[in-house]
């Protein structure tokens, strides 16, 4: 039997220069979006052909189109209508008021791409006449004039976002600070005031991912306490991340060489977070195998 086609997605962005047509884009690809920003609405179809041939590479594709295409933006609704026939296509428009487009404008200090020889408002309002059909045609439309880019993007998050997505992926890595910290660690915590495994002749080659080392550091007085007080600490600023779309953390736990201590606690911490609402996690352990 021949194999079924799947309709390709396509999010078309567009709308008022100023009005976050970047931090959309930047969103959509945290979402798993294959975003394609300032298309010519002419490679609108060519974009869902490759898409189609591309298969499972190319699962939901979003296009920025908008007036810097010059006259070649003119033809923008003609080739939407001519897509929608054949393919899920939707169009979210993004908007503001006047003055909040002014100030984004001078506070970057770019002209309006319509402005010319005028003013910022002789351009935003062409740009708004330019814009009209497009706009009622639109599948959603956000104003973002309150919006902070945080905020809009939690608002894309929200409405294009695979359902029941994590907020925020962690991981939690183990390292030896005899290696040197990690550079991407957003936060960093210290293993080396429990007693270490090294020097228990029968624990020394093993390592935290072994049942006795594991066992041994986790008995330590002050050792599930920490962990469990750290997860609870944790909890807020997790939670902080998703409202502010930080989507990715590194949580770094340390011990000399990386290899017992470190390993046992970062293994324990993991589990804990597993059962925080919107977090994915996982767990790497740079150091171990290192002699």
């Amino acid at each position: 039997m021949p194999e079924e086609s799947t309709q390709q997605e396509m999010l078309i962005v567009t709308g008022m220069s100023g009005a976050g047509r970047s931090t959309v884009g930047n969103a959509l690809e945290d979402l798993g979006w294959y975003v394609v920003d300032n298309l010519p609405p002419q490679m609108l179809r060519p974009l869902v052909e490759l898409a189609e041939h591309a298969g499972d590479a190319f699962p939901k594709i979003a296009a920025v189109v908008d007036v810097r295409g010059g006259r070649l933006f003119a033809d923008v609704q003609q080739a939407i209508e001519s897509l929608r026939t054949n393919a899920m296509v939707r169009v979210l428009y993004l908007e503001a008021t006047d003055a909040a487009l002014v100030r984004r404008f001078e506070q970057v200090r770019r002209p309006h791409p319509l402005q010319g020889d005028g003013t910022l408002l002789d351009g935003i309002g062409a740009e708004r006449e330019r814009m009209q059909d497009i706009r009622a045609n639109s599948d959603v439309i956000i104003d973002t004039t309150d919006l902070n880019i945080h905020q809009l993007a939690t608002t894309i998050a929200e409405r294009f976002g695979v359902e029941n997505a994590p907020g925020v992926n962690v991981t939690v890595l183990s390292f030896g600070y005899k290696y040197g910290l990690p550079a991407d660690a957003d936060l960093v915590a210290d293993a080396r005031f429990l007693p270490n495994p090294f020097w228990v002749p029968e624990l020394r080659a093993q390592t935290g991912l072994d049942p006795a080392v594991n066992e041994y550091v986790m008995r330590q007085e002050g050792a599930l306490a920490f962990v469990k007080d750290y997860a609870r600490a944790l909890k807020p600023v997790l939670a902080g991340y998703q409202r502010e779309n930080k989507r990715h953390a590194t949580i770094a736990i340390g011990c000399t060489g990386g290899k017992h201590r470190s390993v046992a606690v970062a293994e324990q911490l993991a589990d804990l977070l597993r059962g925080l609402p919107g977090v994915a996690v996982r767990v790497k352990h740079r150091d171990l195998g290192r002699e």
